[in-house]
Order: structure tokens, then sequence, then C-alpha cells
């Protein structure tokens, strides 16, 4: 545009007469190829239709209607922002923390204007060609995806049962161990964790509060839930105080839109981060061994309530070519900046553990560059990051994978194996509970009140 302008100025100088310039297109309207993803959108007459493709299959997928300029709402209240400047253009969710690159297409391809295949083979083929072209991790998982569709392939045929294709796929996944990872048919869904790990439950979620109720919280002072339960504050004897996060999302119930989320959360911190309890805090422990996940932009939020100083969080890529597992999107950095409402930005002890999920995990990794002293105690995290890209099959069955990359100011993930602490101590071990024991809450106390979140 710079380059247009200038030559219109100099013929117009010359007294001939200058060109029209064209502005680029700011319509969402039309065709849209993602970048990474695997997704083409349609954009029409108010309406946002996903189709998920592979280079053997494309089927729809999520669907939302516009509730206002560039924004679109899906039945679950996700809300959508879709830019575009010509050609290009960019889309966001309100609970992700970074914008999917658009490129403008002249029409949908050809598989998404015709009938998709069906039945078992078909299905098949839709689950394997989804994990082979998205999934980034077969290298380092140290599995043989081409093996497994060898192995597996021959023993589906027309008269193939859902049970009998549930059983398949599952068998496939099996081997990565990896909790992004999913098969769902109806109700049922087939996951796995990282060896030695559990899923946090809800179940295990309450036995866990109870027994830190009884053993670290027992002479706590202000001791409050907050966020649907989601969120415990304690103030702890000797000045340091005690936040609790067991997931980042349902503060207002399951199924509320990310904005009641996000007001909930602000009305917890406000009250949890007051002006006289920072100024008086001498360390704050921030427990997360219990964490189911969530949004990862409620975590930034967080994090952005612990610090004085703007900082890169992590950057965020994900694999983007179908035949090439080592191409990737541009990295994206995702920015922690200092919140306006009340901060804490002293020492902070946080406690992980393999129960420490998803967004758990990059609430963690966003405070590995936090300024002033941070220390990790007790076990790896579980091992995912992404988001999870949910798949649709031909035969109504669908597959869960990821196919992001969370990276450090170095280059670094931790897919698979957890971020480490800097500290190791068991964590909710049948050992710990037997002796009423809870050694990675009494580590964090010690080295707050002793070394003021340093491991020296």
């Amino acid at each position: 545009m710079r380059i247009a302008m200038a030559t219109a100025v100099a013929l117009a100088l010359a007294g001939q007469a200058a060109p029209a310039v064209t502005a680029p297109r700011s319509t969402t309207d039309g065709i849209w190829r993602m970048d990474g993803y695997g997704t083409v959108l349609s954009i029409r007459d108010g309406t946002f239709q996903e189709y998920q493709t592979t280079t053997v299959s494309c089927l729809k997928g999520d669907s939302a209607q516009r509730t206002g300029p560039g924004t679109y709402t899906t039945p679950d209240g996700t809300v959508l922002t879709v830019r575009a400047l010509g050609d290009r253009g960019s889309m966001r969710a309100d609970s992700s923390v970074g914008d999917r690159n658009l490129r403008r297409m002249a029409e949908l391809p050809d598989a998404c204007t015709r009938p998709a295949p069906k039945g078992p083979l078909a299905a098949f083929d839709v689950f394997w060609q989804s994990f082979e072209e998205n999934y980034p991790f077969f290298s380092a998982k140290g599995t043989d995806w081409h093996a497994l569709r060898d192995r597996y392939r021959p023993e589906v045929h027309a008269q193939t049962t859902k049970d009998e294709l549930y059983a398949v796929f599952s068998e496939m996944v099996k081997p990565l161990h990896d909790a992004h990872v999913a098969v769902q048919d109806g109700d049922r869904v087939f996951a796995q964790v990282r060896p030695g790990t559990v899923l946090p439950s809800r179940e295990l979620d309450t036995k866990v509060k109870k027994f830190i109720l009884a053993h670290g919280l027992k002479d706590a002072r202000n001791l409050q839930d907050f966020a649907g339960g989601r969120i415990t504050y304690a103030d702890l004897p000797g000045g340091q105080g005690y936040l609790r996060i067991s997931g980042f999302g349902g503060y207002t119930g399951d199924g509320a839109p990310y904005a009641a989320q996000l007001a909930e959360l602000d009305r917890t911190l406000d009250t949890v981060l007051d002006q006289e309890r920072t100024q008086q805090l001498k360390g704050l422990i921030i427990d997360l061994r219990i964490n189911g996940g969530g949004s990862d932009a409620l975590g930034i939020h967080i994090a952005e309530r612990l610090t004085g100083a703007p900082y890169v969080a992590y950057s965020k890529r994900a694999r983007n070519d179908p035949a090439d597992p080592t191409r990737h999107t541009r990295p994206q950095a995702v920015y922690v900046t200092p919140a306006q409402g009340p901060r804490y930005t002293g020492p902070v002890a946080v406690l992980t553990g393999g129960s420490t999920v998803s967004a758990g995990e990059s609430f963690t990794q966003a405070l590995m560059d936090r300024p002033g002293r941070t220390v990790r105690i007790g076990q790896p995290t579980q091992g995912v990051f992404s988001d999870v890209m949910r798949r649709e099959l031909p035969n109504g069955m669908s597959a869960w994978l990821p196919n992001e990359e969370f990276l450090t100011r170095s280059g670094r993930t931790f897919d698979g194996t957890g971020i480490p602490p800097h500290l190791t101590e068991p964590v909710f071990t049948k050992e710990e509970f037997d002796r009423n024991r809870d050694s990675a809450f009494d580590r964090a106390v010690n080295v707050l009140r002793k070394h003021g979140g340093t491991t020296s």
C-alpha cells in the first residue's frame, strides 16, 4: 500500500492521472484454508462452517453463527473472532492464547462438495490419515504409525462392527500413552496417560482436598473456596499464602461462556490478592498437583497477577505439512503483561505432579521465566500441552489428537516427559497417605521460609 500511494502522488505531480488505489478486501466472507490444523472454513451469510480435511477426506466439523462484526459463536458458547485483510486472515477462539492464520481460497476443495465415503474402511482411513498428517510426536514416542496401519487395516472390512473398530483404534493409539489422544464412540472414550500417572478426577480431587485440609491447612486462616470450588485460598502461619487451582475452567458451572469464567476468575483474584494481603505475603504456594486443565488463556490471566514486568510465557507452533512432521507454523509468542488489578510479585513455590495436565502444564510453563523467584516442587507434569483436535469420522465416531508444541525460550518442549520439578518429592503416593504426610507441601513451606523461593 505504501508503494502504491507513492506512485499515485508522483503521477499527480507530473500532471498525469493517477490510477485508482484499491484497498484490500476486509470482508471475512469466503473460503479460507487454515495454516496447520487440517481445516478449511466457509464463512457466508452469517454462518461459519468448519471442514476437517485430510488428503483422503473432507468432513463437516463445528459451525457458528455471526454475533457481531467479525465474531461468531458456536453452540457451546465459544466466541470466534475472524479478521481479514485481502487474501490473508486470522482466527482466534476467546479461550485460546494464539491466532490461527488463514489464506483465502477460490472455492471449497472438491472432496468437500461431494458425499463422504462411508463404512468401516473409510472410517479407518480417515482415522489413520488424521494422525499421519497432524500428530507431531510419533518419532519421540518411538511409534511406527505405518506399521500399525499395515497390521490393523487388513482386519477391517465392510462387516466390521463399531465395537470391533473401537477396539482396533484403541489398540493403535495405546502405545502413544498420550493423554490428549482419545477414541470416542458415544459415551465411551478410550484414553491413556503417561505410565505411572493418573488423570485427575472428581473423586481424586475430593480425596486430596480432604487430605490437604487435614494436614497442611489444619492451622490455616481465612480458608475459602472460590470459582465453583475450583480455587481454594488460605493464609498459612508464618506469612505465607496457599493457592490451590484444580482447573482452568468450570468456575461458573460447566458450559458457561469464557467471558463468565474470566469475570469469576477476576473476582476471585481481586479477593485473594488484595493489596493488604500482597503487601504482607512472604511467599505463595500454588498447588497444581490435581489439575485437569482447561483454558490456557485463563492460566495466562493468573500469571499476569504474579508479575510486575512483561515477559514471554512460551511460544506456540503447529505441525504444518501432511507429509513432513518436522515442518511447523511460525512460532507465535504468548506474552504475560502485568495486570491492572492487584498483583503479587514475591517468591512462589509451584507444586506439580503427574496429575497436572494440559492447561495446568502450560500455566506451569508460563511461570518458568517469571521475573522473581519461582521454584517447582514435586513430580514432573503429565506431558500434554497442545489444544486438542477433535476429528469426526465417517461412521459417527471421533478421534482426539494434539498437533501443537509449546516452546521455551530455548526452543525446548516438554511433551511426553512433562515439566520437571527443581526439587523432587513424592506426590500423593500410598505411602504419603498412609503416613499422613505431604512431603511436597512441607518442602515448599520450608523453602519459602528459609530461602525465599530459591533452591540453594
